[in-house]
């Protein structure tokens, strides 16, 4: 969506296509950075950017063993927006793609996924998309697959992947706020257990990382092994866990 933005601010005819009808997919990245946020400044977005619910964070702390530890300040990084912005991916995308529906050389097709690529001449010439309407295909001087970790593109392309190994799986849920619960602090870590916890507003989303492969002898052990491994961790969820 951003390089599609860019492309039509620089009068480049651009299509996005999202196979999807919106955009609402939960438990994706919403941690918009200084980084990025200082390019909505120089993009010209940054007030409208700000004024969109979100939630501000100054700094990232850790519980460690029940300590409460700093793990990140950003109050001295060169940029105008010394904090994390926390903002659902499909707000931030909704965002963008409204702002670039404003320049005439951006198209949005909801509903549109690519099947296969065009070829002419040993390039890629285009796409083969399915649509509500039915199947089309779509011409391009360039594709660019953002098509996700199954990419289509890159499958039908021929690119070749190189898999690096993770140690780690990481099981999200939502998980109610009340009234005292603390502020944001990212992460608890109890004993060799690390569990994530994000501020939405209304509720905690929350990342239970556990080992690569692990999730088989979770599921034997139960939900309630489950609960108590939650509330070890993070004691304060313990009446809400179920």
């Amino acid at each position: 969506m951003m390089l599609g933005f860019l492309l039509a601010r620089a009068s480049v005819e651009v299509v996005v296509m999202e196979k999807h009808a919106d955009f609402f997919r939960d438990f994706r990245g919403d941690t918009i950075h200084p980084s990025t946020l200082e390019l909505m400044h120089e993009l010209g977005l940054l007030e409208k950017f700000l004024q969109q619910p979100h939630q501000e964070t100054h700094e990232l702390r850790g519980t460690i063993n029940g300590q409460l530890v700093p793990i990140a300040d950003f109050s001295r990084l060169p940029t105008r927006c010394k904090f994390i912005a926390f903002m659902p991916q499909w707000d931030f995308l909704n965002f963008l793609s409204g702002h670039a529906k404003q320049f005439q050389t951006f198209q949005l097709r909801m509903q549109n996924k690519v099947t296969d690529l065009l070829f002419e001449n040993g390039r890629v010439s285009g796409v083969r998309v399915t649509t509500p309407q039915g199947a089309l295909e779509a011409r391009a001087d360039l594709v660019v697959g953002a098509d996700g970790r199954d990419s289509t593109v890159r499958d039908r392309a021929g690119l070749e992947t190189l898999e690096f190994g993770v140690p780690i799986d990481v099981l999200w849920m939502r998980i109610s706020k009340r009234t005292g619960d603390p502020e944001q602090t990212l992460g608890f870590f109890q004993h060799g257990k690390l569990l994530v916890l994000l501020d939405r507003g209304d509720y905690w989303q929350c990342g239970v990382v556990i080992p690569k492969g692990g999730f088989e002898q979770i599921q034997a052990r139960g939900l309630a092994a489950f609960h108590d491994y939650i509330a070890s961790v993070v004691p304060f969820l313990r009446e809400r866990v179920s």
